[in-house]
């Protein structure tokens, strides 16, 4: 596929997919999204056995990018319900993708980006990464990430992260099971590709039915709360304190919040 955003390489029996806007951090625009939805058909169909996501320069991802911001502010209220569901499908995707996933978390992972690095199978962090889920600070809400938070870290951490918009370490995202291993940087793609190598000497039949078993435990409940968490994202784009949020981020002054 030719792409603005990504890069795609196969090698052996994996690929690697790039998130290739470094003067944005990596930052997610609309383009973006549909991209990555046809990257991972291809690496569906295609020969590679597992597959590796990771970003170019010094970001993994830094969330939506500002002219999406911008957007938000003159959707209509279809607009607002069909991209919150095509930011939910990216994401159950990444979540239901058939072949063995391994995020290599190379600089920082915030809020739509952090749901990138921690749906992977597997994620490996450098030591300076840092995550975060920082909808709440520009009166958003992290709606269509929540209900794989809670299941990876449990109620309470999940209340914590979502709720204070705080930014974390990788060895916090660690000791909460977010991340499995933290790797140097100049070990991150390495080890990254070797634990793909290895998954790929597994059966792929094998580690199919393993990965649609483990999706069926809680495919009825996640498909129930991302119609929930959908509304919500549209619902909470049309409130004042959304376009406040949005306004004062995008001006870089304190927000005057409205409760409205």
């Amino acid at each position: 596929m030719s792409a603005k955003t990504l890069t795609i390489q196969t090698e052996e029996d994996f690929s690697t997919l790039t998130i290739n806007r470094p003067e944005k951090r990596n930052a997610i625009s609309h383009g973006m999204i549909e991209e990555l939805l046809q990257a991972l058909d291809e690496v569906e169909k295609g020969p590679a056995r597992a597959l590796v996501l990771t970003g170019a320069g010094r970001a993994f991802c830094a969330g939506m990018d500002l002219q999406a911001l911008k957007d938000f502010r003159s959707q209509s209220n279809s607009e607002i319900a069909a991209d919150a569901r095509r930011i939910a499908t990216l994401f159950r995707r990444l979540y239901a993708f058939p072949k063995p996933t391994i995020a290599a978390v190379n600089g920082a992972a915030i809020a739509g980006g952090c749901g990138l690095a921690t749906l992977c199978d597997f994620t490996l962090a450098v030591p300076e990464a840092k995550f975060g889920y920082t909808e709440v600070r520009v009166g958003f809400i992290p709606a269509l990430v929540s209900s794989y938070v809670v299941r990876q870290v449990g109620e309470k951490r999940a209340r914590d992260l979502l709720l204070s918009g705080r930014i974390f370490g990788a060895a916090e995202a660690q000791a909460m099971g977010m991340v499995n291993e933290i790797v140097g940087p100049d070990k991150l793609l390495p080890r990254a590709r070797e634990l793909a190598r290895s998954l790929a000497e597994m059966s792929p039949v094998a580690l199919g039915h393993t990965k649609r078993l483990l999706l069926k435990f809680s495919e009825e409940d996640i498909h129930r709360e991302t119609e929930l968490a959908v509304e919500a994202s549209a619902t909470v784009r049309t409130t004042a304190d959304f376009r406040e949020g949005l306004t004062a981020f995008l001006e870089k002054r304190p927000p005057k919040w409205h409760g409205e």
